[in-house]
């Protein structure tokens, strides 16, 4: 592969394929506003379990159907069966049940196999009924059928192993909700965003964290506010985080160049800035601002945050020497996923970008996103090259000189969509 993608949207802008606005032009030109204006990273939405909003059953009438359901109980005795004796009446059977204590009264959350006839109206009256209010409901499936403990146990334990999982593992264990992490100090410049107490601070739908190497986590989900209990969980969770400080997996994968030179792909972080920093000094002008889309003199001050696992995580190639000669980034941007690389020069059109992509791509599905996208120069014909050599369905979209390819996770590859005459 020649040469690599742009890092990144504005935090205004998604994809161009989709609802990118006009400010791709101005992402093109000014690098400087391109960053500062970029929405905080969050991990795809495809990765919280999310299911569709309540409606109608998918099952038949003589099937059942998973529900997830919440509601607010009074806290004394006898209204907890009141609901269950309800639920029996209509033969629902709850296989789980975890009770979260307010100040006044008790959200009770329930997993609920109910018969596939059976409404989500129909519940919600039905616990409105005997007493249950503010009801809340999903469709659930088999993914929630193990118990919280051994979930939350889970989710700490891919915490514990590795830095990047925590924006994943607080997304799964509150569900669907925008999580997005601010640096105490701006990469861009500016103000950073203002602090929070030790303990953090819960407000209805929104909690508020202190980030362990510093800066906010905000995590918000308007559709429903957050129980004390969540609160703690996840305020456990960054805990455990900030107690085990940076880390990595340490695997690496040892590869053959067709010319026989042999090369290490590898988790990267914090620790490879120097060697990156390195790294760009050898590539050239040219290579920068295709990667970077701006004055290449800017390219170092954004590595930090580059390689930082808050954002996404980063793969390295390295050298027999131990020279990193290639970085991939998959960026958590939003409720979407950018894959974004940079291979030195003298190392380039040897497949190191096309390796970089396809693994990235990987653990973007296997992170259950729905799709990627790069944005790069629309004269980038090894950029494209290697998105087309994915073998998924793609979409392209040129604006201005900007090309942003969407390359379709998790489902056949089908028909390449063309949505602009001039994409190549």
């Amino acid at each position: 592969m020649s040469r690599d993608m742009s890092d990144g949207t504005t935090e205004s802008q998604g994809r161009c394929g989709h609802h990118r606005r006009s400010g791709v032009a101005a992402v093109a030109s000014v690098f400087q506003t391109w960053w500062s204006r970029r929405h905080g990273h969050a991990p795809p939405a495809g990765d919280t379990g999310a299911r569709p909003a309540p409606g109608e059953p998918q099952a038949g009438p003589d099937e059942s159907a998973l529900w997830r359901m919440r509601t607010t109980v009074k806290d004394e005795p006898g209204s907890l069966a009141a609901l269950c004796a309800a639920l029996a009446g209509q033969r629902v059977d709850i296989l789980s049940l975890q009770t979260h204590p307010l100040a006044e009264g008790t959200v009770d959350e329930f997993l609920l196999r109910a018969p596939g006839g059976l409404m989500a109206s129909e519940l919600t009256q039905v616990v409105s009924g005997a007493g249950g209010a503010d009801t809340w409901m999903e469709r659930a499936d088999a993914h929630d059928l193990v118990d919280a403990p051994t979930r939350v146990l889970g989710l700490a334990a891919r915490t514990a192993l590795d830095a990047a999982e925590l924006p994943l593992a607080l997304r799964q264990l509150l569900g669907r909700c925008t999580i997005r992490q601010l640096p105490a100090t701006p990469v861009g410049g500016g103000r950073g965003p203002d602090g929070v107490p030790l303990d953090g601070v819960l407000e209805d739908t929104v909690m508020r964290l202190r980030a362990p190497e510093g800066g906010v986590i905000t995590v918000e989900r308007p559709y429903l506010p957050f129980t004390p209990t969540e609160f703690a969980r996840a305020r456990a969770l960054v805990e455990l985080d900030a107690r085990l400080g940076p880390r990595v997996p340490r695997g690496r994968d040892v590869l053959t160049l067709p010319e026989g030179n042999e090369i290490t792909v590898r988790r990267a972080g914090p620790g490879d800035l120097e060697a990156a920093r390195e790294m760009h000094e050898r590539c050239s002008s040219r290579t920068l601002s295709m990667r970077y889309h701006g004055p290449v003199g800017d390219a170092d001050r954004y590595l930090n945050h580059l390689l930082s696992p808050r954002f996404g995580r980063t793969l390295a190639v390295q050298t027999a020497s131990g020279r990193v000669v290639g970085l991939g980034h998959l960026l958590w941007d939003g409720d979407e996923t950018e894959v974004a690389l940079l291979v030195e020069d003298k190392w380039q059109r040897r497949g190191i970008g096309a390796e970089l992509l396809e693994r990235l791509v990987a653990m973007a599905a296997e992170a259950g996103c729905e799709s990627v996208y790069a944005v790069t120069q629309a004269s980038n014909t090894g950029m494209v090259a290697a998105m087309r050599g994915l073998g998924l369905p793609l979409d392209y979209q040129i604006e201005e000189g900007t090309l942003v390819i969407t390359a379709r996770l998790g489902v056949d590859a089908g028909l390449v969509r063309i949505t602009n005459a001039e994409a190549p």
